[in-house]
Order: C-alpha cells, then structure tokens, then sequence
C-alpha cells in the first residue's frame, strides 16, 4: 500500500491494520508498526521507535506546523483484545467488508481510530498543507494490557519527547449517539481511574466430608450478593454536569427533565432504575463501580478452604481515592472482608475543555444534525499517563453511525465493526483539526 492510497481510502488502511494479529497478550504489534513506518517513511516523514527491554516498538512521528497554535498529540494503540471463545460471522483478522462495514478485531478499538488519524497526518504531508501547529503522532503498544511496555513506559522514561504539549486527540468519543430524537456526539473530557482491588474473607476450614455453615466460602457468597444488590454512592463530576445538562437542555419536556434530574443525589439512583437498560450507560458515570472478576479459592476438591478472594476491577470517579473505594465497600459489605490494592492508575479531577468547542465545531461542519457534549468515559484509556505530564486527552475519533447500532455492545465483543463510511468521517474530522 503506498501513502497517498491510504490517505485516501482509510477503510483499506484499515483493513491492512486488522490483518496484523497483534491479541493482547501477548501483542505481536512489531509487524504493525513497521508497516506504518514504511508507509510514514515512503511519504518523506522520519520516525523514532521507542521500547523496553520487551522490545514491543512505540512509533514517534512529528509534522511541523505553521506556527499558528500549540503543538498537538495524535495517540492511539495498535494491540487489540483476544476473541477466543468468541463466534464471528467472519474470520476476526480477515478485515472483511461486507454490508458497508469492515468487520474484525480492532475495527471500532482501536485500529479504527488509528486509521483515521494516520490518513489524517499522511494527508497533511502530502497535500503540502502543514498543521497549525507542530503535530506528533504516536503509535503504540499494550494499552489493551495496561500500557506497561506502551504509554506508562514511554511517559515515565521519555517525558522530554511530550515537552510543550497540553492538548492530545484520542480515544474514546466523538461517535454518534442518537437519544431522543436527537444526534449527540460526546466527546470524552474526563475519564474514571483504575482501582483494582482484592477483597479476602476468612472462615473454618477442613475436610471436605464434614461441611463448615458460614464459612469462607459463605461470608463470600454474602459479599457478592451485597455488591450486586447495592451501588455505591452517587458523586457529580464536572464532565458529568456538563452531559447531562446538555442533553437535557436539547431534549426537552418530561425525558429531558428526567436527565437532568439525575444530577440531584437523592433522585440519582430511582431515576437509573426508572430508566432500565436505558441506565445502564449512565450508570457508572455516577458511581464508583467495581466488578468481580476473578476468583481464588481452594487447591483440592476435599479440603474447605479457610480463605477464598475475589479480585475486583474497580473504576473510581475524578477526584475520588482508593481510600474513599474501600470505605464506601466497606459500608455495603461489612468489616469482615480484608481489602488490598492491586493497582491504582490516578488521572486528573477538572477537565481542561480549551479544545472543546474547536472539536465541536468540526463536527457541527460535517453533520449539521450534531450536538457535540463533553463526556466521562467510564473506562480507562492511555490518556491517564498522558494527564501525568499535564497533558489534556480530548476522545475524538469521530464516527456516524447509524441509530441502532449498539456501540458499546460491539466494542471488544464478537463481530466488531465499523461502518466504511464512519472510518472516512473520522479521518476527514481529524484533518480539519490538526489544520486548525
């Protein structure tokens, strides 16, 4: 593939991206890389790689800019989840187009953005049309295992590569969410923060042929029935206000009402219920939330273990601690649960939103029906690191996608997909903004 091909149809470079099996783990993104390489390379654009001892490449190129703005960070990963135990309707690195969309791994997270944002930089190379402002476009490695090799690494050994950026274009947002009538486009502001934990009880053991009442294994029982039964608190974040005021404010009458309202903490919870699988979005952009996950228990089969554990992936609001998790835990369970963290990933409480409505205003340029909001992102991205250098995230990888297609239950699942026409829509979106 050569680089003006690929800018100028993002959906084939995405399907070149899929075909690299880079599951994580265990990653395999070298091939990847070099292949965006080469194509950065034949454009006339020089690259750095950067890596641990793993050897897992991160991928540094820059444009130079017209000197009318900041310089600006374009990220995004090119490992992707595993899809054992999955059943496809096409072979998941096959990158398959079929019914308008490109099926495979990857397609929506995140070689899909990733494909939108080199069109974007192979187009402003070639076209002779430099930034507003320097660009550097950075591919890399084990996001989707915690960025140990990728981002973590390459912030905490190489912050000199990031010296004078304060803005960056990544993932999660910017992708159409049709709600009462309305097209919305969030674009993620904030995010919540990684706080995993381990949660042990203790009880009797012994011999499998004398069964113990309310043992480890039962207080256990108690502990998940209670998390499943009860949220935790309810907390209003600025990213949060600022959605659902907006949202409110577009939809109007009794739905709109309604959305608002769950800004109030004493309505929150009976407006979720209310509101169903509806909810289900808004949820955990309310709370602190943990889920249990993995668990660990006895070695033989006649033998009653004394302890058993429960790992819980746990995700805690902007501005909220470890500390506040396991109180707020402790309150619904009970003190018979020893808690330890596992890992605690911080980011940033207030969301720097200089970029907000130059984003917005793209979109509303390329979809008159859009209404850009801010959002929280309710899982984690490479952005929490970047935060750590002073470094503002905004997730704008922009898509249009039809009203019935079920974003967040595509992500990660089987038969991921993206509309070819959303792929074309992100990386035009992508090129007005690093032009601006």
């Amino acid at each position: 593939m050569d680089p003006e091909e690929a800018y100028q149809n993002p959906a084939r470079l995405l399907q070149h991206l899929i075909r690299f099996d880079t599951t994580n783990p265990p990653g395999n993104e070298e091939a990847c890389v070099a292949f965006i390489e080469e194509l950065l390379h034949d454009a006339g654009i020089g690259t750095e790689r950067f890596s641990d001892e793993s050897g897992r490449p991160n991928l540094v190129a820059r444009l130079s800019g017209r000197g009318e703005a900041e310089p600006l960070l374009l990220y995004g990963h090119v490992d992707v989840v595993p899809v054992a135990g999955q059943a496809w309707r096409y072979p998941p690195f096959e990158a398959r187009i079929a019914d308008g969309y490109v099926w495979g791994r990857g397609a929506l997270d995140m070689k899909g953005g990733v494909a939108m944002m080199l069109a974007a930089f192979l187009r402003a190379k070639l076209e002779q049309t430099p930034p507003a402002g320097d660009v550097m476009l950075l591919i890399l490695s084990d996001e989707e295992a915690g960025g140990d090799h990728g981002a973590r690494w390459l912030t905490q050994n190489h912050p000199e590569l990031f010296a004078g950026i304060r803005h960056a274009i990544g993932e999660f947002g910017g992708f159409s969410l049709t709600v009462g009538g309305k097209r919305f486009y969030p674009i993620q502001v904030a995010e919540k923060q990684l706080c995993w934990l381990k949660a042990t009880v203790h009880g009797e053991g012994g011999h499998g042929s004398l069964p113990v009442r309310g043992g480890a294994m039962a207080k256990l029982a108690r502990v998940l029935s209670r998390l499943d039964r009860n949220r935790l608190p309810v907390h209003i974040t600025p990213a949060t206000r600022m959605m659902f005021e907006s949202m409110a404010k577009e939809i109007g009458g009794i739905r709109g009402w309604l959305l608002k309202q769950l800004l109030t903490p004493a309505l929150t919870d009976t407006i979720l219920t209310l509101m169903g699988k509806g909810g289900k979005l808004f949820d955990p952009m309310l709370h602190n939330t943990v889920s249990p996950t993995i668990l660990h228990g006895g070695h033989s089969i006649n033998v009653i273990p004394d302890t058993v554990s429960v790992e819980l992936d746990g995700r805690i609001l902007p501005g909220q601690t470890p500390e506040d998790l396991i109180r707020q835990l402790r309150a619904v369970v009970g003190d018979e649960v020893t808690f330890e963290l596992i890992r605690h990933d911080a980011g940033t409480d207030e969301p720097d939103m200089e970029r907000f409505e130059m984003l917005s205003d793209i979109l509303r340029a390329l979809d008159p029906d859009a209404i850009p909001v801010p959002m929280l992102l309710t899982g984690v991205t490479d952005g929490r690191f970047f935060a750590q250098l002073g470094i503002q995230t905004y997730g704008f990888l922009p898509m249009r996608l039809p009203e019935d297609f079920n974003f967040s239950q595509t992500i990660h699942a089987p038969d991921e997909r993206i509309p070819v026409e959303a792929v074309g829509f992100g990386a035009e979106a992508i090129y007005r903004a690093i032009c601006r």
